[in-house]
């Protein structure tokens, strides 16, 4: 079978992707009655059909959420038994006013309750469970409401009042099962610090507007708590915009869980997800041999399943297994953007201004899909160029 160059790139890249895996993981347990997935099954999967598809823009912060959740959940499908992505979301263009966390707390939270419920089983039965009962208890107040109106006379119970009040604040979750008590499969985020873990376990919850089902738990990188939990029920992990400061522990906390999930000789599979991570940093791990050996046990194996930034004069963003699209703010097109160039790989910073500024002068031609048109093939100065240029920015 003959792959055309972008897919035949994404496959040498996943092939580094299962190599990561296998160089950090420890021996996994399979079994009998659920298939070993490899990335095989990826390359021979529909999806391999997409990678050349331009990738459009959210309409809202929810929405992005869930693309990025669609993403990580079909990537999971077709990836090895223990897999690991990463999600980058930005939108503050530039603006360092406020930290990258708290800029996207709001889309981790529609993210995790999102991939949660495609991840972790029985919670889509739960969820309707719960509907259910906000629709059962919205008809009950109704009728008490008529009954206080109408003074019929009627006795009133006023604990059944609260009771149904209780669940429409709590969506659906009061008077059922205590979330302490649940024994199923856990999916756990790991903030940077205990700090930010505590403030996410007294306001991630539904009463603040937040959808979370009763499967999550918060935990810290650098946290005490983390040492002692039990982690062979993980199936869902995240690392929410984890530091380089955290990086070893990032490091022992997957390699854990990962080796938990093996012993555990669950047919359920482990996904881990890093949110906005920011594992190399000059001051801490250098770009020397340390930072180069950081990227190649842990960065280099993720697969990067969506991705999201603005810029000044526009966006670029990617769904696995779609291709990354540059976006340039329009005032005439329908939506406010039109398609600038779909790439099969992220392009750096200085290479995503080239590419507006060679748009823009007429230097680069391209049709309704941002495929660019009647491309020379590249001569040997040209490619000598371009690796002096690499070799600069490294």
């Amino acid at each position: 079978m003959k792959f055309s160059p972008a897919q035949a790139l994404f496959l040498a890249a996943w092939a580094v992707v299962g190599g990561g895996i296998s160089a950090f993981t420890t021996t996994t347990t399979t079994t009998t009655s659920t298939p070993q997935r490899t990335s095989a099954s990826l390359a021979s999967s529909p999806a391999i059909n997409e990678i050349d598809n331009p990738t459009d823009l959210p309409d809202s912060l929810v929405d992005a959420a869930e693309r990025a959740a669609n993403s990580c959940s079909q990537f999971a499908q077709f990836a090895p038994q223990q897999a690991r992505c990463r999600v980058d979301f930005d939108t503050t263009a530039g603006d360092e006013t406020f930290p990258l966390l708290k800029t996207s707390t709001e889309f981790m939270q529609n993210l995790v309750s999102f991939l949660s419920y495609k991840v972790v089983p029985g919670l889509q039965q739960e969820k309707m469970n719960e509907m259910q009962k906000v629709a059962e208890a919205r008809v009950a107040l109704q009728r008490i409401m008529q009954q206080e109106q109408q003074q019929t006379g009627e006795a009133i119970d006023p604990e059944e009042k609260q009771y149904h009040i209780g669940v429409l604040q709590s969506n659906g979750r009061a008077g059922g099962s205590d979330p302490s008590e649940y024994d199923g499969p856990i999916v756990r985020v790991y903030f940077p610090d205990e700090g930010n873990a505590a403030l996410a376990r007294r306001d991630w919850k539904s009463g603040n507007g937040v959808d979370l089902p009763s499967c999550v738990r918060f935990a810290a990188c650098g946290g005490v708590r983390s040492i002692y939990d039990d982690l062979s029920k993980d199936v869902l992990i995240f690392f929410f915009c984890p530091k380089a400061s955290e990086s070893d522990m990032v490091e022992e906390i997957l390699q854990k869980t990962e080796l938990a999930h093996a012993e555990s000789n669950t047919t359920q599979p482990l996904l881990s997800v890093f949110v906005n991570p920011q594992l190399v940093d000059m001051g801490v791990t250098g770009f020397g041999m340390a930072g180069r050996m950081l990227r190649e046990r842990l960065l280099d194996g993720l697969e990067g399943t969506y991705y999201l930034r603005t810029l000044q004069w526009g966006a670029l963003t990617r769904s696995w297994p779609k291709a990354y699209s540059l976006w340039e703010e329009d005032a005439d097109a329908e939506g406010g953007y039109t398609l600038m160039r779909t790439l099969p790989y992220q392009p750096s910073n200085p290479e995503v201004e080239d590419i507006y500024d060679a748009i823009s002068e007429g230097k680069i031609q391209v049709d309704e899909f941002g495929n660019q048109i009647n491309r020379k093939p590249p001569s040997a100065l040209d490619k000598f160029g371009d690796f002096v240029n690499g070799m600069m920015r490294l």
